[in-house]
């Protein structure tokens, strides 16, 4: 169910939001937006009318409420992508709209996966602060 309510106070890990009849509920810190909150007064300020979802209310009476569950929900098109998702690869970002032959695909996915090792190498052997892979100090 989602209503709309006051906030009536704010704490470093949550809000407290008053309900119609009276009741009043908290939305913990990471129920406040879809991204991180670090700073909960970047998002909601004291006297705010928020809209907010009930997720539970506890044997003690304890309302837990959440913000972000009562935004709509994005629209599918509109998501954000992100890397490292299936199809994100460099050498299918290089497609030409000519037909390429699979042996060209191939040559340029070696050639990209070869200066990825290269790279990777460099890295961990600066990282290694001198020392060889057969253990002592290089000179």
């Amino acid at each position: 169910m989602v209503l709309e309510g006051k906030v009536t106070g704010i704490t470093k890990f949550g809000a407290f939001v008053e309900l119609p009849g009276g009741k009043t509920g908290m939305v913990h810190i990471s129920e406040v937006a879809p991204t991180f909150v670090k700073e909960i007064r970047d998002y909601v300020t004291e006297g705010q009318t928020v809209k907010v979802k009930i997720l539970n209310i506890g044997e003690d009476g304890k309302v837990s409420l959440s913000m972000k569950k009562a935004l709509p929900p994005a629209p599918r098109g509109q998501q954000a992508h992100r890397p490292g998702r299936p199809g994100n690869y460099e050498w299918q970002a290089s497609r030409k709209s000519e037909p390429s032959s699979f042996e060209d695909m191939m040559s340029n996915f070696k050639k990209a996966s070869d200066e990825k090792m290269s790279d990777l190498k460099r890295c961990m052997d600066s990282k290694r602060g001198g020392f060889s892979r057969h253990g002592g100090q290089s000179r």
